[in-house]
């Protein structure tokens, strides 16, 4: 066998193969041996029939197409294996010549991309502050005590903050649609749970009014049918009630929380816990700029067929996220009007993103061997069971990896 390789491109490479005449017939002995018990000629038992009787009978050809798919298979593995060649798609096969003096023929494979790393130590990055302040600290204890709110009758017009209990039957010119219609409805006038302008024509009505209002769907609004479209609601207002917030004291605070005793020792976990979530968000802000960074230092030729993998597993994700709740993708097509594709198209930049961090990621491992040893792995996996035993062991060797890399990462450039 002679071969020949040449790039045409950073991650396309074409190999030109020769199969001579001697090795061609080895091919040809080695596909009749193969499936000689198929072969049934009159005068021999099924499976014995002589190779040349065959060739009288057939002609050489008989034997080309198995010999060929046997030169391919062996050829371009070792040739794949030597060059060291690290191939991602299924090949294209190309016959050139064939006949009794050999086979010729092309095989085209798409490799995984070959790049130089950009810059990826000696940078500078400033990591967000994780200071809590008091207003942080009140927002959270306003949230606890609004969520915890009676609500009670008012005998005044309805305000932003009030809750109004409504009828409503809304009609796009004369026709009723599908959602339209409601009664005994709870709204919380300012929490922007319906399109815009809806909640804000109520404030002003009382208990017993009756009125029309016009608002216009947005244009992304989830329906077709609806969005863009401006439509007029009647409303009968039932009800309007206000909130009662509870008093902020001790005897609160142990009511919410058996471990506190005082107001004060409730700010002081709000303030930590706080302080936690700033401090996981600065880090993970802090990674995402580090690795940015070093994307936009390095160029990458990403062949289409990474993107179309990275976007079929989105969307076999989002099939599988929505079966958990009863759902079909299908239906969730229909709903929103769109298509795979469409959802693939708005993907695609997302998915070429995330494959380029990917190999950038990858490569800076390679380069500075930062690997994961089998202890660290069996630290991990104490407790598990032997039938998650696979899915846990890649689970945690991509944890301990990724953990290793920004450690290192962080170390090696400049944290403001």
């Amino acid at each position: 066998m002679e071969y020949s390789l040449q790039k045409l491109s950073k991650t396309k490479v074409e190999i030109a193969i020769s199969i001579d005449k001697e090795e061609w017939e080895a091919y040809a002995k080695e596909a009749y041996a193969k499936n000689k018990f198929k072969y049934s000629v009159e005068g021999f038992r099924k499976g014995k029939v002589p190779m040349n009787i065959l060739i009288n009978r057939y002609g050489k050809e008989f034997f080309y197409e198995e010999a060929l798919d046997i030169a391919a298979d062996k050829s371009y593995s070792e040739i794949i294996e030597k060059e060291k060649l690290q191939v991602i798609t299924n090949p294209d096969f190309d016959v050139k010549s064939i006949g009794e003096d050999g086979a010729k023929f092309v095989i085209t494979v798409i490799i995984k991309p070959e790049f130089e790393l950009g810059q990826y130590k000696g940078l500078s990055f400033e990591k967000s502050s994780t200071e809590v302040s008091d207003e942080e600290v009140n927002k959270e204890i306003d949230k606890e005590l609004n969520s915890r709110a009676r609500l009670i009758e008012k005998d005044a017009p309805a305000e932003i903050g009030d809750t109004v209990i409504i009828d409503y039957s809304g009609k796009i010119g004369r026709k009723k649609f599908e959602g339209g219609t409601a009664e005994k409805q709870s709204l919380e006038l300012g929490s922007k749970t319906f399109i815009p302008g809806f909640e804000e024509q109520l404030v002003g009505m009382n208990k017993g009014d009756k009125k029309d209002i016009e608002v216009t769907f947005p244009e992304d609004y989830g329906s077709k049918e609806l969005a863009g479209k401006k439509a007029t609601f009647s409303i009968v207002l039932h009800e309007v009630q206000k909130k009662e917030l509870p008093v902020l004291d001790d005897e609160f605070v142990k009511d919410i929380d058996d471990e506190l005793n005082t107001v004060e020792e409730w700010k002081e976990k709000i303030k930590s816990k706080l302080l936690e979530t700033k401090v996981k968000n600065a880090d993970i802000k802090l990674e995402n700029d580090i690795v940015e960074k070093i994307a936009a230092n390095t160029e990458i030729e990403i062949p289409d067929c990474m993107v179309d993998e990275e976007l079929d597993y989105r969307i076999k994700e989002m099939e599988q996220s929505m079966a958990q709740y009863g759902l079909k993708l299908e239906d969730y097509l229909k709903y929103t009007g769109t298509t795979v594709e469409q959802i693939k198209s708005d993907k695609r930049d997302e998915a070429l993103r995330n494959i380029k961090i990917r190999l950038i990621l990858e490569e800076i491992c390679k380069k500075e061997n930062i690997t994961v040893t089998a202890e660290e792995i069996k630290e991990k996996l104490e407790g598990i069971e032997q039938k998650d035993l696979r899915e846990a062991t890649n689970y945690f060797a991509n944890q301990i990896l990724t953990d290793k890399l920004f450690i290192f990462l962080k170390e090696n450039n400049e944290i403001k």
